[in-house]
């Protein structure tokens, strides 16, 4: 049976390591005036970041535990079994996301990483099964992360389904369950800085996503947790140019352009709104969000998505006041009863939810149409309005769902998105038509 070492590093001040079974490293390394910790990556000079005890610390991951120059990142090292497991999954994929299921596989065999450039709905998660039953298969450890919160919570059952005799847990910020060594690791993009050399195969779904895009010191958590000879794959409906840059000749780019159902995607219908930022304030104003919503409550529930959080509550109280019949509610990230919401959201409970930008993915609604509120507001990218735009129709039966871009003064990142989808519907079309 084929055994690969799975590594965690703890952070311990002044640890005298005698377990053989225990190896570490320094927590901090010297370099010139500088300072580097090896838990982050960061670099500082010695003089800012001296502590008047004598030694050195890292202010920039200091909220995962303070890490000092005199202390040791101590790392566990844990025999982990092969495990030949069969995927426990009732669906079936279709011939063209085999084609991707095949050739991931093969590229891990060959310890080579790959973008899946996949539209939303596509049925990404299934189509790395494989993959991570390979994984398992030669020894090897799992992590699947992602930058957002809402995107594990929706990822884990999924996983538990597929492989219900592996150890698997969900970590977060504010996890439910502590911390205990599992061989398939669900988790967000910051939990990886508490890992060194530990997975074989490590899965960042939604890669260009907030907070994990751009961000130094979570690309270096990533890479630092993965195994020498471990691989990548990034799955992605919207990489960024910078990404598509950083993984040039590095990774091999897989483009999925159809959904599970193989539907196209809806094309976004932008509208002119010239009040949609003060329409709470006055009736006349509001009537064309209105207009519009009395349409769409007709055939679907509608997510209403606003560029911040105060105009989310204004709109949600205007609307209510005008459609005292509808149960409506609002959704953001600071709201304690988040995950509930959400899944009354799924349930139908809602005739209306009005949230931010944390449902602008990873999160799946039947029966939805789409309405974006100020689509030319700066938070808007190319790749959020995608993402908006993709939560209509991903499963289920098609019910008609609109997506709707109010705006009062056209964009490019506007003009790119619905660019974007056309152009994949075109990609799609074409493999349809020639069986690709």
């Amino acid at each position: 049976m084929n055994r690969q070492k799975g590594k965690q590093y703890f952070v311990l001040a002044e640890i005298a390591v005698a377990d053989k079974s225990i190896d570490s490293r320094p927590a901090m390394v010297e370099h010139g005036k500088k300072i580097i910790c090896q838990r982050c990556g960061r670099a500082h000079s010695k003089q800012s970041v001296l502590l008047p005890i004598g030694c050195y610390y890292c202010p920039t991951c200091i909220r995962y535990g303070r890490i000092t120059s005199d202390g040791q990142l101590v790392i566990q090292q844990t025999d982990l079994p092969a495990f030949d497991h069969k995927i426990v999954w009732p669906g079936v994929l279709t011939s063209f996301q085999q084609k991707i299921s095949q050739q991931l596989v093969a590229n891990c065999r060959q310890k080579k990483s790959s973008l899946v450039w996949s539209v939303t709905g596509s049925g990404k998660t299934e189509m790395i099964f494989e993959t991570i039953r390979h994984v398992r298969q030669e020894g090897g450890r799992v992590a699947i992360v992602s930058p957002r919160i809402d995107v594990c919570r929706e990822l884990f059952p999924r996983i538990q389904q597929a492989f219900p005799q592996e150890e698997s847990l969900l970590l977060y910020g504010k996890s439910e369950e502590p911390y205990r060594y599992t061989t398939i690791l669900i988790a967000t993009t910051h939990q990886l800085l508490h890992f060194y050399r530990s997975f074989q195969l490590i899965v960042v779904d939604e890669v260009d996503a907030f907070p994990y895009e751009g961000d130094a010191q979570l690309r270096y958590g990533l890479y630092n947790a993965l195994a020498e000879n471990g691989c990548l794959i990034y799955l992605s409906a919207t990489p960024s140019e910078r990404l598509l840059q950083e993984i040039r000749g590095k990774f091999a780019v897989l483009k999925m352009p159809l959904r599970f159902h193989q539907r196209p995607l809806i094309v976004p219908k932008p509208i002119h709104y010239s009040r949609w930022a003060q329409a709470y304030r006055k009736k006349r104003w509001l009537r064309p969000l209105l207009q519009h919503l009395q349409r769409l409550v007709k055939k679907n529930f509608v997510l209403v998505f606003c560029p911040s959080i105060q105009l989310m509550k204004e709109m949600e109280g205007a609307v209510r006041r005008q459609e005292a019949s509808w149960l409506i509610t609002s959704v953001s990230s600071q709201d304690e009863k988040r995950r509930e919401k959400v899944q009354s959201a799924r349930s139908q409970v809602y005739k209306v939810l009005f949230t931010t930008m944390i449902l602008e993915r990873g999160v799946t609604f039947e029966n939805v149409s789409v309405v974006v509120l100020g689509a030319n507001h700066p938070v808007f990218t190319k790749s959020a309005l995608v993402q908006i735009a993709g939560r209509v129709d991903r499963k289920g039966a098609f019910t008609e769902g609109e997506v709707i871009f109010f705006y009062d003064q056209m964009t490019e990142a506007i003009r790119q998105a619905i660019k974007e989808i056309n152009e994949m519907n075109q990609l799609a079309r074409s493999w349809l038509t020639d069986g690709v």
